[in-house]
């Protein structure tokens, strides 16, 4: 099966997929543009079609409101939009985070493209840390991710990464994500973004207080299975189980990785608490849920179902100390 991940640049710990090419560390831009594979470009071309008639090769006419995006190197096709779509080219993504790296401490950890160039995002570390009992350490990253298919607006999300087990979770605070988006429909515009960003970035020291919170808050058994059963089964924790339980394999293996089998589950701050409820589900979204490959895992744990199983749990847990 041909991988999801087209190509990718990383620095430090290979990721969890084994793919892509290993930088040094404080690479210039141009570097990364080659080694992640978004030295290409996003070009169009009108949507042109021929209408058979009998007897006749046919004659060809355009569909104006319409346009194919193409990749400038390959020539293969990435999608048909509207005429007023505005395309977000890869490097663009790259060029945010120049003056990010240059002057502000962030650094680059990965970027790439998937889905043969309908998706590519970067990845920086900001320089943000904190630790929880036991030296549980949290990072802050900044991730920025658009698609040329419709699929993802442009999207800057504040991150957190747990080092002991790379778990990835968007910060968030009372039922919000603080992600900045910029529809298709607009022109992206990153120094709009950046000052949005300012604001959400300095919701760390705030976001981090209640993981520590989490960290402080004992957990029952009954109360951790009524937690799991609320965010992977839809059941109310309070109602009777149903004699076929939807979802049973996730439940399953999501309370494996809470009682000791997930990494970091035996650290101070997870062992019985909402921290490792919280935990257990985003390793299991990230690492472990099933997926036709690690590429589609990731795609879902950052974009789709899986970023919504996150999002759900950490709701749930915020609920437990409120």
């Amino acid at each position: 099966m041909a991988h999801l991940i087209e190509q990718m640049a990383y620095v430090g710990a290979t990721p969890w997929h084994g793919l892509g090419s290993a930088l040094s560390p404080k690479q210039p831009l141009e570097v990364w543009q080659r080694e992640a594979g978004m030295n290409w470009q996003i070009q169009d071309s009108p949507v042109h079609f021929k209408a058979d008639a009998a007897g006749h090769l046919g004659s060809t006419h355009s569909f104006p409101e319409q346009k194919v995006l193409y990749r400038s190197d390959t020539k293969a096709p990435l999608s048909v939009v509207s005429h007023r779509y505005q395309v977000v080219q890869p490097r663009d993504v790259l060029e945010f985070y120049r003056d990010l790296t240059e002057f502000s401490g962030y650094e680059l950890e990965t970027a790439g493209v998937l889905k043969g160039g309908r998706k590519f995002w970067a990845l920086a570390k900001t320089g943000q840390a904190t630790a929880l009992k036991g030296n549980d350490q949290v990072n802050g990253y900044l991730l920025l991710a658009t698609s040329c298919d419709g699929t993802l607006a442009t999207t800057a999300t504040p991150t957190t990464v747990r080092v002991v087990c790379n778990n990835t979770l968007s910060i968030s605070l009372n039922g919000t994500t603080h992600a900045i988006k910029a529809p298709h429909s607009t022109r992206f515009d990153p120094r709009t973004v950046k000052k949005q960003l300012g604001i959400a970035v300095s919701h760390w020291d705030e976001f981090m207080y209640r993981m520590r919170t989490l960290a402080e808050r004992k957990v029952q058994t009954k109360e951790a299975l009524g937690f799991f059963m609320d965010v992977l089964c839809d059941t109310n924790a309070h109602a009777p189980i149903p004699p076929v339980l939807p979802n049973k394999r996730a439940l399953e293996k999501v309370q494996n990785l809470y009682e000791g089998k997930g990494r970091g589950s035996d650290l101070e701050s997870a062992r019985g608490t909402a921290w490792g409820l919280l935990n257990a589900v985003t390793e299991y979204v990230d690492h472990e849920r099933r997926a036709t490959s690690s590429e589609y895992r990731m795609d879902s744990a950052w974009f789709g179902q899986g970023a919504l199983i996150k999002q759900k749990a950490l709701d749930a847990a915020l609920q437990l100390v409120a």
